[in-house]
């Protein structure tokens, strides 16, 4: 409870320099029309009373617009003071709403209604006030709206109309600002459970990051081991097949752990980078993949030096993942196409493979994570739908962006998109 009575009393201080902004603007404009026009406007019945009230209008507005700004710039307000300097804007805000109807009805107060209304209504809706306020200032509009049937002479009839709809607008004001303080609440309780929520996912993302690198530390070494063991037997005898199906298990589930690992380190702000030269950078990759995968791979670069800010181990994972994909879901007799060239202010590096292509049903799943896209390769090579998520993840730690543009068995194009650094 003390909680939302802080947060309201901060925001209705919000309301109060808002309004009194708008007031200022609106009756110092009145007030430059009125020199400019003077002498129309001088015939204007009731003009003194309308001059005294502009005059009341401009220093409250000022008034109150400094108060509020010290209150919100000065955290030393206590709630107290900021509920005192709000109950007085709303009665000045309504003192002037009614004032001005009042003259402009040349003191027939069956006239004040619209204008009294809107300073109700806007009380009600901008500014939460709790019960015993509201109650205090239902009665001072009542109060307010008979005594204002003192100085003209009106019908006995019509002040007993008059003092009914004072009691009505007492009631309206009463109703609608408790409407408003009741979804302010719900408003309040809201974003409290939304932090809340926050805080437990935060704290679950720390306990996943946790229970990876238990993953990592306990898992690596056996499947090490494994992977050499079955290294062993095969240097025995490379015909071996239960020997090559342990190996490539055990190869198999170390990058399904490193891809969940960096799924976790994906998501931790900003990299360290350092100014690389990309055709320098690329070309030793490239070249690595030609001579693993006996494929081939065409690299065009223009320019053909092309320098940005890069974390060189980062940016080579997610190449070394858009090739292997490449060659994965395309035929061994097919090219896979590199280009690097500036695009606008953005260094763009293009990996293409003239493959099968991705569906458009899949497209849509294609960067997320554990995604439904993943797919065998065209020599069976499994997937958990890690790779790609992670690539899009790391391009945008680089304040870049990774695309991708694909046509159902005419194969596929991702674009990496940096800065120019």
């Amino acid at each position: 409870m003390e909680d939302f009575k802080d947060f309201y009393s901060t925001s209705n201080l919000k309301q109060i320099k808002i309004l009194s902004m708008i007031l200022l603007v609106i009756t110092a404009s009145s007030r430059i029309l009125t020199a400019i026009f003077y002498d129309e406007v001088v015939k204007i019945p009731s003009y003194t009373e309308h001059s005294i009230g502009n005059v009341i209008q401009l220093t409250g507005a000022v008034v109150f617009y400094t108060l509020s700004r010290i209150a919100l710039q000065n955290g030393n307000w206590s709630q107290q003071q900021k509920k005192t300097l709000t109950l007085a804007f709303i009665l000045f805000v309504l003192l002037i709403t009614f004032g001005v109807s009042y003259v402009i009805s040349m003191h027939n107060t069956k006239n004040t209604l619209l204008m009294f209304l809107i300073g109700i209504v806007t009380v009600s809706l901008f500014f939460a006030i709790e019960y015993r306020e509201i109650m205090a200032i239902s009665i001072f509009v009542v109060v307010l709206f008979i005594l204002s049937m003192v100085m003209p002479k009106i019908a006995f009839q019509e002040k007993i109309t008059n003092v009914i709809a004072a009691f009505i607008l007492g009631f309206i004001l009463l109703c609608f600002s408790r409407y408003g303080y009741y979804f302010k609440s719900q408003h309040f309780v809201r974003l409290k459970q939304l932090e809340e929520k926050n805080l437990e996912i935060e704290l679950l993302n720390n306990q996943k990051g946790e229970i990876l690198g238990f993953v990592a530390h306990d898992l690596r070494n056996p499947l090490n081991n494994i992977e050499a063991l079955s290294e062993l037997m095969l240097l025995e005898n490379q015909n071996n097949l239960e020997a090559k199906m342990i190996a490539n298990s055990a190869k198999q589930a170390k990058e399904i752990i490193n891809d969940l690992l960096e799924a976790v380190k994906s998501e931790q702000g900003l990299l360290e980078t350092k100014r690389h030269e990309l055709v320098s950078f690329l070309t030793p990759i490239i070249t690595r993949w030609k001579t693993n995968s006996k494929r081939e791979i065409l690299f065009i670069a223009e320019p053909k030096k092309i320098a940005t800010a890069i974390n060189s181990s980062k940016l080579e994972r997610v190449i070394d993942n858009l090739i292997s994909n490449a060659i994965k879901f395309s035929p061994t007799d097919k090219p896979i196409e590199i280009t690097l060239n500036l695009h606008h202010t953005n260094v763009c590096i293009v990996v293409k493979d003239n493959g099968i292509g991705i569906p458009d049903y899949l497209q849509k799943h294609i960067f997320k994570q554990f995604s439904k896209a993943g797919r065998k390769g065209l020599q069976g090579e499994k997937s958990v739908g890690l790779g790609l998520h992670i690539s899009k993840r790391i391009i945008e730690r680089h304040k870049g962006r990774l695309l991708m543009q694909s046509k159902e068995n005419e194969g596929t194009a991702f674009t990496i998109l940096l800065p120019m650094s």
